[in-house]
């Protein structure tokens, strides 16, 4: 199958966290859209999902692998073994709220697990012939929020932002990033980094904010709001999230940064009003929806005590990978979460099982 990632067709992907929310998203695309071989690492924490890639299981170009990356000798012979010739490292802890009251996950998996990672590379890297080293790339997944907040007027975060992480989760992946261009500057590893904005679409784990609303709505449970719900996130779906991954890795030249974001900027209590408002029209005869003359879903909010170190405002600035690469997402906001909801709605059983 001819595709236009005419690079990735030849490529041996390794997708480290692949059976989570963006990882699987990416596994999806690059075996929907390329010929190349990709293996699954994944050490299947509460947040994956394998049943996101039941379409692919008996794909003969996909293989899974049950491992945590934090495991050096098992992490070395996936790799020597595969041959990868791209890494995309999208293995983390990513929720904030965990990430508060329990950083030492997050200390572990992003920081230890990332640099385990980089020291298997770097020494299979260096085993590799001058061709093969031309075309290798370690392309590491990272969050808009290194960057801190944004006051309102401000302008949205570019590659040059200076990091401000508010969050142990924050902190963490900040770190990790650093631990990438130190391993680019001082090993010569060809490295990508990416920042992304706040991700949306099928297969979410539930404790996001989405599928969260979405769920309690459809069992009448209250639908918490952080502090008086002005924060603003800027939402990319997943998929755009996934087209941009393979563009970059695609066309991106080794030891460069690209920002990737949706250019959708929302505040939270807008969101949470605005899934309401679908789910109103999408099952109008739900017990809930009924309630309050047909507004019952939104009589369901609730504004709780805030976040510790909540941050403000996110926003990316898309303008470097649309004109160096080429890249623009596809998804407008507004049908992208009609199409989330209705997904939840059609598989909810599916989705409570994420």
């Amino acid at each position: 199958m001819a595709s236009k990632y005419k690079k990735l067709d030849q490529a041996k992907v390794m997708v480290t966290g692949g059976a989570g929310f963006i990882g699987s998203a990416v596994i999806r695309h690059v075996l929907a859209n390329t010929n190349a071989q990709v293996l699954n690492i994944d050490k299947l924490t509460y947040a994956s999902n394998k049943a996101a890639l039941d379409a692919f299981s008996e794909e003969p170009n996909y293989q899974f692998i049950q491992l945590d990356i934090c495991e050096r000798e098992a992490l070395a012979q996936a790799v020597l073994s595969f041959e990868p010739s791209h890494i995309l490292h999208l293995a983390a802890e990513s929720h904030v709220d965990r990430s508060i009251s329990k950083p030492a996950e997050f200390i572990e998996t992003n920081i230890v697990g990332t640099y385990q990672l980089l020291e298997v590379s770097r020494l299979y890297y260096a085993s590799l012939t001058k061709e093969a080293q031309s075309h290798f790339r370690f392309h590491h997944i990272s969050t808009d929020e290194v960057y801190g907040d944004l006051d309102e007027n401000a302008a949205p975060f570019t590659e040059d932002h200076k990091y401000q992480p508010s969050s142990p989760y924050a902190a963490s992946k900040a770190s990790s990033d650093h631990l990438v261009r130190a391993w680019g500057r001082t090993y010569g590893l060809p490295y990508i980094i990416t920042n992304c904005s706040n991700n949306y679409g099928p297969y979410q784990h539930p404790e996001k904010l989405i599928p969260l609303m979405v769920r309690n709505a459809l069992q009448g449970k209250e639908l918490p709001v952080y502090g008086d719900g002005t924060q603003v996130r800027d939402w990319l779906h997943v998929d755009d999230h996934a087209s941009a991954l393979c563009t970059v890795l695609e066309r991106a030249a080794p030891r460069t940064t690209f920002n990737i974001g949706g250019k959708n900027e929302i505040r939270n209590i807008e969101l949470v009003s605005l899934i309401c408002h679908h789910l109103e029209l999408l099952v109008p005869n739900h017990p809930i929806a009924i309630a309050a003359g047909g507004h019952g879903f939104a009589k369901l909010i609730r504004f709780v005590d805030d976040r510790a170190g909540h941050d403000t405002r996110y926003a990316i600035d898309n303008t470097k990978i649309q004109q160096e690469l080429g890249w623009y997402p596809e998804y407008q906001f507004e049908y992208g979460l009609l199409q989330t909801i209705q997904w939840y709605l059609k598989d909810f059983e599916v989705g409570e099982k994420l």
